[in-house]
């Protein structure tokens, strides 16, 4: 018979990577997420989406040169529970994640990017679960491109579980991405990609 946490079928960090590792092994559009003890899959994204995380990308890039926003890489989240996000892009330092594997770290990220996707797991992994775990790491900054309400949410200033600043705006509007990124990000281009 095996521990509480093994009976209740919460799953340990190791063991969701290891199934997260096989699955997209088996699957290559397959992408496992692990969040707040629920094991989800994240869309695979559509043109659109991968625009939008283009684009930012070269803002990102013209803003600082030592930056890189990284796409495509998992981060562990959830101090307590253990857990693992799929963010659609997270920026940090240029090499921040070498030597780090399929699930890095969350220390020394600037900024967790998510991009809405049209599912009906949209607003629970995207406006709750993300910020919450998110800010639980102290990820400084959480930029959510929301498409299906054709707005931007910077999420900042993270205490525990929670961000304690979060500034909206509707595509067209710009938008100051708080220390330690710092720069004013137009959203006017948003308006060609709202899905």
């Amino acid at each position: 018979m095996g521990s509480a946490e093994e009976r209740s079928g919460v799953l340990r960090q190791d063991e969701f990577e290891d199934l997260a590792r096989h699955a997209a092994q088996t699957n290559k559009a397959l992408r496992l997420e692990h969040l707040n003890g629920k094991l989800g899959v994240k869309p695979v994204p559509d043109g659109d989406h991968e625009t939008i995380i283009e684009w930012l990308s070269r803002l990102c890039i013209q803003a600082r040169t030592d930056w890189w926003l990284a796409t495509g890489i998992g981060l562990r989240v959830e101090k307590y529970r253990g857990g693992n996000a799929r963010p659609d892009g997270v920026l940090a330092p240029s090499g921040a994640f070498a030597g780090q594997g399929e699930w890095a770290e969350s220390e020394g990220v600037f900024m967790a990017v998510e991009v809405t996707s049209f599912d009906s797991d949209t607003n629970r992994r995207d406006r709750v679960e993300k910020p919450a775990a998110y800010a639980a790491v102290s990820i400084p900054v959480y930029l959510l491109i929301d498409r299906q309400k054709g707005e931007v949410q910077v999420h900042s200033e993270p205490d525990g579980g929670r961000y304690q600043q979060v500034v909206t705006v509707p595509y067209g509007k710009s938008v100051h991405l708080p220390d330690p990124v710092g720069f004013e990000l137009d959203t006017e281009d948003l308006k060609n990609w709202i899905g």
